[in-house]
């Protein structure tokens, strides 16, 4: 794919924004490229480094931190776009979602809240501890996932979960439960939560 990965030289940092579209591969082979034609640029001056575009998961980024780390020896933010986009939307037709009326709820939850909706919904904001949502579709969560989160309430399988970070010990997909062991599973960012095969799926 060409100019999969572009760089972008700003007063302060560096940009990397890599193509939606581009495969892990590509982006991997191109970065390369990139990165040995950066390194002439540095010399004392040590400018961070943004990698932007592109909602990666956490296996993916860290390949892409360990490539530049052992090119140059700099400072690496990765800022992902914190909205579904068109990535995840994709996603939800593939899987044949049926489109629900959504309600949308502005603010994060503290401990003892909750919300339960007919249809889908999005909390443009964190769901704290303690907090409880519960759809009887999909559960849309901007912020982080810290409470409990009950999708397809009423038994429908092909609910889905997002949420820009899960940091929670039990997730609910109709009748299926995950429980998390936050000391064994790393935290999710840019999570996508479903059913497969009866078995709560992160990605």
């Amino acid at each position: 794919m060409r100019n999969c990965v572009s760089v972008n030289l700003k007063k302060n940092e560096i940009v990397i924004k890599i193509n939606d579209e581009a495969e892990q591969g590509e982006i991997i082979t191109a970065l390369t490229k990139k990165l040995t034609e950066l390194k002439k640029l540095y010399k004392d001056e040590k400018t961070p480094i943004t990698v932007t575009g592109k909602i990666l998961k956490n296996k993916e980024i860290d390949e892409i931190q360990e490539l530049i780390k052992s090119k140059i020896d700099v400072e690496i933010d990765f800022d992902m776009p914190k909205s579904l986009g068109l990535h995840s939307i994709r996603k939800t037709f593939e899987k044949e979602i049926a489109v629900s009326e959504t309600k949308f709820h502005r603010g994060s939850l503290r401990s003892g809240q909750k919300i339960e909706v007919e249809g889908s919904l999005v909390i443009i904001g964190d769901v704290n501890s303690g907090a409880e949502v519960m759809a009887s579709d999909n559960i849309i969560i901007l912020g982080a996932l810290r409470g409990l989160a009950h999708a397809g309430a009423k038994g429908n399988k092909q609910a889905i979960i997002a949420s820009g970070l899960v940091d929670t010990v039990q997730i609910r997909i109709a009748n299926v439960v995950k429980e998390i062991d936050r000391d064994e599973e790393p935290l999710h960012k840019q999570a996508y939560i479903s059913i497969d095969n009866d078995k709560i799926i992160i990605e």
